[in-house]
């Protein structure tokens, strides 16, 4: 086979790639060749990331999350160790797979399942540790998005309000005639790809105007998320097609901090993080100019992670205290229109939709989840009265490439759970 058209060798496995076993950043200082580094991009490099995952805020700026001066509400134990065994097949395979092999498969950091509110498993792998926190990036939106549909709920918020309403300052972008609604449900239509594999992709100029990825010798481009959002082009009408952007919800968090006279990691902490009795502060990355990144930045303990997916599981309520309206979680659950959602075409989630900055499978069991890069997610089964979240590093950064032993796993444990 010439040189040119060989395949690439696969990734090392998630036991080879373990952090621990690469000895990245060990010494007083550690050597050149295991560093980790943002500077150089290391950082979001495989198997450096399954490092920096769980280490972020030694390399990029952050901004706390309080957890509040409140007692920690601890979660109940039951652990079970029927769990390990459970099987399902994968999507486009006929060959078993069991619920640990799933987590290799995976290069899962670390796994909280709780059942009717007690944790039935926790597992922790490489860098990660129940104290320290993980890069949950995506899983951010569905944070900032349940704010808001919180603030619809309650009146303070109207969706369809042209976001020009809040931020005027976007009034020659791309987002001039964009309502509140259509950039929680990211049916926008603007000029910009968040296509992970493309190094020209507009995904990767965000980043870098936030401060979240290096920046190139000279670069002149957009200083700060701001700048960024204010330079979006439209590409057709909004309102007509499901596209997922990461741009959105950075303007949804331009407008929740105009509405509520708060910073986000104040917002956050009042509204959410300091209800739920959490273990740890959470952080948000920020960018130069000190705003965070709503659309990816935020870091949490799993744990706490869990806590979240708990109190909405239990439709808004946790700790006997209710911190999210019900008809907020009402309308997350009750989804989108479909036909806006199939038109981008994901082979993994057929008949799903997206509302609230939330995926949602319309599956028997009504079940949604919110989801990040390398595999990062909490996934809301009320059925079966589970909740998972997890933290992992998996080398691709899309979810395409770990639904098919993630979602069927998710669904089997279940359906375990349920029976027994």
């Amino acid at each position: 086979m010439p040189a040119d058209t060989a395949a690439e060798p696969p990734p090392l496995d998630a036991f080879a790639s373990d952090p621990r076993v690469m000895g990245w950043m060990q010494g007083a200082p550690p050597p050149p060749d295991k560093q980790v580094r943002f500077d150089d991009g290391g950082m979001y490099t495989f198997p450096k990331l399954r490092w920096s995952f769980s280490n972020i805020r030694q390399l990029v700026p952050t901004t706390r999350v309080a957890r509040g001066e409140g007692p920690v509400c601890v979660l109940p134990r039951a652990d079970r160790d029927d769990l390990d065994a459970v099987t399902f097949l994968p999507i486009g395979s006929n060959t078993p797979m069991t619920w640990t092999q799933s987590l290799a498969a995976n290069y899962t950091d670390g796994i909280v399942v709780l059942h009717r509110g007690r944790i039935v498993q926790e597992r922790y792998f490489g860098a990660l540790s129940a104290p320290r926190t993980h890069i949950a990036w995506s899983v951010t939106k569905s944070l900032f998005g349940t704010i808001a549909a919180a603030l619809v709920a309650e009146g303070r918020l109207d969706p369809q309000a042209p976001v020009v309403a809040c931020v005027p300052e976007l009034a020659r972008s791309g987002l001039a005639h964009a309502t509140v609604r259509q950039v929680l449900d990211m049916t926008t239509s603007l000029r910009h790809s968040e296509d992970y594999t493309d190094p020209q992709a507009g995904i990767w100029d965000h980043g870098r105007a936030g401060s979240v990825l290096s920046r190139p010798q000279g670069y002149t481009g957009p200083q700060s998320f701001c700048d960024f959002l204010v330079g979006l082009e439209q590409d057709g009408p909004h309102g007509q097609a499901f596209a997922y952007k990461t741009v959105n919800t950075d303007v949804l968090g331009w407008v929740l901090r105009r509405i509520s006279g708060q910073s986000l990691g104040d917002l956050l902490s009042q509204r959410i993080w300091s209800a739920l009795g959490c273990e740890q502060d959470g952080d948000l990355m920020v960018d130069s100019a000190g705003t965070e990144f709503a659309g990816a930045g935020f870091n949490a303990s799993l744990r706490d992670l869990a806590r979240f997916g708990e109190m909405m599981r239990n439709d808004g309520v946790f700790n006997g205290r209710r911190i999210v309206p019900a008809a907020a979680i009402a309308d997350i659950r009750g989804g989108a229109d479909s036909a806006h959602f199939a038109q981008a075409g994901y082979l993994t989630l057929p008949g799903w939709t997206y509302r609230d900055m939330w995926w949602v499978s319309h599956n028997p069991h009504g079940a949604y989840c919110a989801r990040g890069i390398h595999g990062q997610g909490v996934y809301i089964d009320p059925a079966a009265e589970m909740v998972i979240a997890r933290f992992a590093s998996h080398p691709m950064a899309g979810n395409m490439n770990l639904d098919p032993t993630t979602l069927p796993a998710y669904h089997a444990l279940a359906r375990h759970l349920m029976a027994s």
